[in-house]
């Protein structure tokens, strides 16, 4: 039987330090010490925790129902497929989309390197004529953000090279800011797809997506919206912001690894030409051509990620359970607990908005003479972890004059007191290293 998590036994209007620590309860591995110190984990948005009852969601589909989906009509199989669909369900609800609009991928990656592929067989010769408005030619242009994940920038270059199309980029400001009037000379008549990120995992920016779509909007340009630094983190809604595709990671929202999803609006998918072929995704095949299955099913061939679906289903119900506005709320206590921390110390660069700005719950930042990689090493010695490096965003922190960063990123299981323990940490990192 999957466990209730204890903390909604005690929800209240607001989050809090108190319903945070029973939040941290259905966390097992936050529960550990490392390097003698307790574990303060601040690494969330590279890679989130589990709580039991997603775990246990998994391991009962294992348990109780292992069998393919959509293929056999015996008792296991029949349910194996209602508890993947009814996750489909569940996983659409929760951004605000119909359940056919929802194609699972293994991750966001996947998910945007299906719409470039899919993209790049509609520019081929004999596409079906409905694939037409997917087509890319020389001339036409790809616009994304000069603050993209490499994960939402090189299949856009791969898909300009192969089609002849030009990718162009949205720069961004001394202070990490997005150029909009520089937007608004960019994405033109010419430009077919427009791609950014809803929320930077450099930065912590909330990217001003209406203002985006409008531009796109007025010159009839697909919006493909990255939200992986957003869909754990604050209610979304992919009809009310009027994007025509989304990419999440479910790994990133309390999921297990191996399961993501590509959200798009029907008529599109159903128009698109498949990325990968296979069983599961045919109507009729003869040994000379196939038909495809409409969306989402065309997406997905071969055996799916079943378990993984039905756990990232079980970690949607417990976000919602807490509540998105709640859990953004209080991450935008510790984001500013952070920055603010991290600002008044002496030798530390905050990238992105300045304290009292809006921004997620994460920080990246640069300690003069330190490279990241030892204040990394230096905060895990004190049992705290945090990302280093660049993140997969190069031209971003090129941009910015550095090649590498530490960041800290929070999730509903974190709590003041962690944000205190790194600043107090980052505070001696300096003078550790005799700068």
């Amino acid at each position: 039987m999957v466990a209730i998590p204890t903390h909604l036994l005690h929800s209240a209007a607001t989050l809090d330090n108190d319903e945070v620590r029973r939040i941290r309860n259905d966390f097992p591995i936050l529960h550990q010490q490392v390097n003698g110190r307790d574990l303060v984990y601040l690494d969330s948005g590279a890679t989130s925790q589990n709580p039991l009852s997603v775990i246990e969601a998994e391991q009962e589909f294992y348990e109780q129902r292992n069998s393919a989906v959509h293929r056999g009509a015996h008792y296991l199989a029949v349910e194996a497929t209602e508890s993947f669909e009814a996750a489909r369900e569940t996983v659409a609800a929760f951004i605000g989309a119909r359940s056919d609009e929802l194609v699972w991928t293994s991750n966001a990656t996947e998910a945007l390197n299906l719409l470039s592929y899919s993209f790049l067989n509609a520019s081929l010769p004999g596409a079906p004529a409905e694939s037409a408005p997917f087509a890319l030619r020389d001339g036409d242009e790809i616009v994304v953000t000069e603050m993209e994940h490499h994960a939402n920038l090189i299949p856009w270059q791969q898909l300009a090279m192969r089609t002849g199309a030009t990718l162009r980029y949205i720069p961004v400001d001394d202070a990490g800011a997005l150029d909009l009037e520089e937007a608004a000379r960019i994405i033109g008549p010419r430009t077919r797809v427009l791609a950014f990120t809803h929320a930077s995992n450099v930065l912590g920016t909330i990217t001003p997506v209406a203002s985006l779509v409008d531009l796109a909007r007025a010159q009839n340009t697909l919006v493909v919206l990255d939200a992986c630094q957003s869909a754990p983190h604050m209610p979304l809604d992919v009809k009310a912001l009027d994007v025509d595709f989304a990419v999440l990671s479910g790994h990133k929202m309390l999921a297990p690894t191996g399961i993501g999803a590509l959200y798009g609006k029907a008529a599109h998918l159903n128009a698109m030409p498949p990325f990968l072929t296979g069983g599961s995704m045919i109507t009729t095949v003869t040994m000379e051509k196939a038909a495809f299955l409409p969306a989402p099913q065309r997406f997905e061939a071969g055996t799916q990620r079943i378990s993984q679906a039905i756990a990232l289903a079980s970690a949607a119900n417990y976000l919602t359970e807490t509540g998105m506005a709640r859990i953004h709320e209080w991450e935008t206590v510790l984001g500013q607990r952070l920055v603010s921390g991290l600002s008044a110390l002496p030798g530390i660069r905050v990238l992105g908005p300045a304290a009292g700005e809006e921004r997620i719950g994460l920080a990246a930042f640069d300690v003069d003479g330190v490279h990241a990689h030892d204040v990394g090493q230096y905060l895990d010695d004190r049992g705290i972890a945090v990302r280093v490096g660049h993140h997969c965003a190069q031209p971003l922190h090129r941009r910015l004059g550095l090649t590498a960063t530490t960041r800290a990123s929070t999730y509903l299981y974190n709590t003041t007191d962690d944000v205190d323990a790194l600043l107090e940490a980052v505070a001696g990192v300096r003078s550790y290293f005799r700068v």
